[in-house]
């Protein structure tokens, strides 16, 4: 499934996390899928990385309803999702579809459901994965680069790439959440959120 329609919200590679944080401090993580989706490609973080300016992510107060629609409404938009070519942006006929799942699982569109993924993660993007608690994107990036650093077993083309990425997106930080209720939300939901979002990343 193109990347940008479905953000990477596991953080077990290094990959993920910079797609994370990359696509939630550009506060485009779904919006962008109409332009331009991209092949998840965990080998290649770089591509997770906007080069136009995207448009600000409008921050909400997320609700249990929300979260449960986001769940429940992955598997219509995979099935809909992993039929479009790399590197294509979707027809609207694809759009329509995903208007349609959208609506059926409460939202008022497909745009009403990217902003709702978004907003999830933005949150993510500063969750710890190994403690599953928020510390903060700048927290977790620095865990990442001390994690790539202390790789042996990396190669040193593969260490530069990721550390100038973790490094890149470290200076360039997600927004503040503005809503922190959506933080314990968002943990209440968190392994759910991660095995319905995040594993096309893994």
């Amino acid at each position: 499934m193109p990347a940008l329609l479905r953000p990477a919200l596991t953080a077990l590679g290094v990959a993920c996390l910079v797609s994370v944080t990359a696509l939630a401090s550009s506060g485009a993580a779904f919006s962008q899928a109409k332009q331009q989706p991209a092949p998840a490609q965990q080998a290649a973080p770089a591509q997770a990385a906007p080069t136009q300016a995207a448009p600000a992510l409008k921050q909400a107060a997320l609700t249990d309803k929300q979260l449960d629609g986001v769940l429940a409404a992955q598997k219509d938009m995979d099935a809909i999702t992993e039929k479009l070519p790399e590197n294509t942006a979707p027809d609207a006929k694809v759009i329509a579809q995903l208007d349609g799942v959208a609506k059926k699982h409460g939202f008022a569109s497909y745009d009403d459901y990217n902003n709702v993924v978004d907003n999830i993660s933005l949150v993510l993007g500063g969750f710890d994965p190994a403690t599953k608690k928020y510390v903060g994107n700048d927290a977790v990036l620095k865990s990442q680069i001390a994690q790539v650093e202390a790789d042996k077993k990396m190669p040193a083309k593969d260490k530069k790439e990721a550390l100038d990425e973790l490094n890149e997106a470290l200076k360039n930080p997600a927004p503040a959440i503005e809503n922190k209720a959506n933080i314990d939300l968002v943990g209440k939901y968190y392994d759910k959120l991660v095995a319905a979002l995040g594993d096309d990343q893994n």
